[in-house]
């Protein structure tokens, strides 16, 4: 499909005071235009003139932010009570399918419902992925076994992926330009609440109740967010545009593709080495899968994923860089919690508290991002709190050895405020130079790259630990020294397997590797911010909005 062109798109200024601090007064194309004017639609609205409420109903955004909450607890609340689990149903060996098989589902419907929620509007597919979602939920707490808890879960991030990408688009229909860093950064405080009360619900329940509480919750939220959203959200009304056949074929395609890839990379390096026939053999047929993909969305009258998300700069240039914060996020959400326990000597609580930290300060500079933006535009502001994030990074190798466990508290604080004011900006931006025809599919595309780094940063930064920790245990200078990688979290989880020497010197190299992540994560950091001052363009074409206020 053809695409709007980059350039302004025609309307008129909003005036000198239309955006604080921008400076002199632009066209409607650029972000100094970025204040609500009342005006006409726009071409990529397929000549559909979309109508705002003057204000959202309460219960609408509460619904929304009850939406979000259902995903947002689901990975944490879950991730407390494998132990448990694992001891009713048994299946220790997969039990990292719970998560893996929950974001391979999410990730690949994402495109999916995007698109689905353009044809055919918000809240219908709102509405099929929290039902999804919930029958997911009791599904797995009736499993028998793990491999049927597993099959349940990619049900539920079957619903999940619907939500994810929906209720964020449901945020840029709901509200002008300049309210929408506020309804975001609500979305952004359940997320940080969610990370930090999951883990104690969870482990609540799973001690005072049983695992399948956790599944069982999500019945009464799922039923009260169902009800809300039925009865308080009302949907812009919009003139019926042109309406195509669904692209199924595409989106089978994107899904096997999706799918194929984000299985070999989270099991290439666990399952089997990443050179072996298994891991070859996935990634070729990803990218017969991809090219395959390639060929059926040109062909598509509406096509899942169109041509003109990367035909379009602005577009281009937020997906490579959401896709480099996926994948530097793998660093402090992922191993962080490692160092804190096996480096610092904190326990479970206390590396949890270590990591949680960012999630404090990630909503309030989120919110505050507005101020910044309209100043200088969200292509700097993202670079300036990209920037800013990578000197973090950098940072946290400079720690001495070994470290305070404030001073990696410290980091994370930083390092969430610094993220916040990257993302945000850059969601905000996307959606405000697409019209209601093409917000959902722009608004999942951003989410799906974001989530394909997460997976790639998970399989290429594993890698980089394995090999630093493999490398130090190689002719060491210290006797009796495990010899296969998985035995050293266990050896300096249970003093006495090894001697004190040797459990520094494993520490040491547990410390070692988590500081060559920092510098990959730093890595995409930078890789992120040329991205931003390179493709994207200096002002977002920021569209004319239609709004009753």
């Amino acid at each position: 499909m053809g695409g709007r062109p980059d350039g302004p798109v025609g309307g008129t200024p909003a005036g000198p005071g239309a955006a604080a601090g921008t400076g002199p007064a632009a066209g409607a194309g650029s972000e100094a235009g970025a204040r609500s004017v009342a005006g006409a639609g726009s071409a990529a609205e397929t000549g559909a003139k979309a109508e705002r409420p003057a204000r959202p109903h309460a219960a609408a955004v509460a619904s929304l932010m009850l939406g979000t909450a259902l995903v947002a607890l689901d990975t944490t609340i879950v991730a407390t009570a494998v132990p448990q689990i694992v001891g009713d149903i048994g299946g220790f060996a997969v039990f990292s399918w719970l998560f893996s098989g929950y974001l391979l589902a999410v990730t690949v419907t994402l495109p999916v419902y995007g698109k689905l929620s353009d044809t055919f509007g918000r809240k219908p597919v709102l509405l099929f992925g929290i039902g999804l979602f919930v029958v997911g939920s009791l599904l797995c707490a009736l499993a028998w076994n793990m491999a049927a808890l597993i099959a349940f879960r990619i049900v539920q991030g079957l619903g999940g992926g619907a939500l994810q990408g929906t209720v964020q688009t449901l945020a840029a229909d709901l509200y002008p330009l300049k309210d929408r860093p506020r309804i975001q950064a609500r979305m952004s405080t359940v997320w940080a609440t969610s990370a930090v009360a999951g883990p104690a619900l969870g482990g609540l329940l799973a001690s005072y109740a049983h695992w399948r509480w956790i599944f069982l919750i999500n019945l009464p939220l799922g039923a009260l967010a169902l009800w809300m959203i039925t009865r308080h959200l009302k949907e812009p009304v919009r003139s019926p545009g042109r309406r195509g056949p669904v692209d199924w074929a595409g989106a089978l395609s994107i899904f096997a593709c999706g799918g194929l890839l984000l299985f070999a990379l989270v099991q290439g390096g666990v399952a089997w080495p990443w050179l072996s026939a298994p891991s070859i053999g996935l990634l070729g047929a990803s990218a017969v899968l991809a090219a395959l993909v390639v060929r059926v969305e040109r062909r598509a009258a509406e096509p899942i994923l169109p041509g003109w998300v990367w035909r379009r700069r602005t577009i281009a240039a937020v997906n490579l860089a959401m896709g480099a914060l996926g994948l530097l996020m793998v660093a402090p959400m992922v191993f962080m919690p490692t160092y804190a326990q096996s480096v610092l000597g904190l326990g479970p609580v206390g590396a949890g508290l270590v990591m949680s930290v960012m999630t404090l300060s990630w909503p309030i500079t989120a919110a505050l991002s507005q101020h910044v933006y309209r100043r200088i535009g969200f292509r700097r502001t993202a670079a300036l709190g990209m920037g800013m994030a990578a000197v973090i990074l950098f940072s946290f190798s400079l720690l001495p050895y070994p470290a305070e466990p404030w001073q990696a508290a410290l980091i994370m604080l930083l390092l969430g405020g610094a993220l916040g004011l990257f993302q945000l900006p850059l969601i905000v931006g996307v959606q405000a130079t697409v019209g209601w025809a093409e917000r959902g599919t722009a608004t999942a595309s951003v989410l799906f790259y974001r989530q394909v780094g997460q997976s790639v940063g998970a399989a290429l930064l594993a890698a980089v630990a394995n090999a630093t920790i493999a490398a130090r245990l190689v002719d060491a200078p210290v006797p009796g020294l495990p010899t296969a990688l998985d035995d050293v979290t266990k050896a300096l989880d249970q003093p006495g397997l090894v001697s004190r020497a040797a459990a520094d010197y494993l520490r040491e190299a547990v410390a070692a590797a988590v500081d060559h992540i920092f510098l990959c994560a730093t890595g995409a950091a930078v890789a992120s911010v040329l991205v931003l001052l390179i493709v994207a363009p200096r002002r977002f074409p920021v569209l004319p909005e239609h709004v009753e206020e």
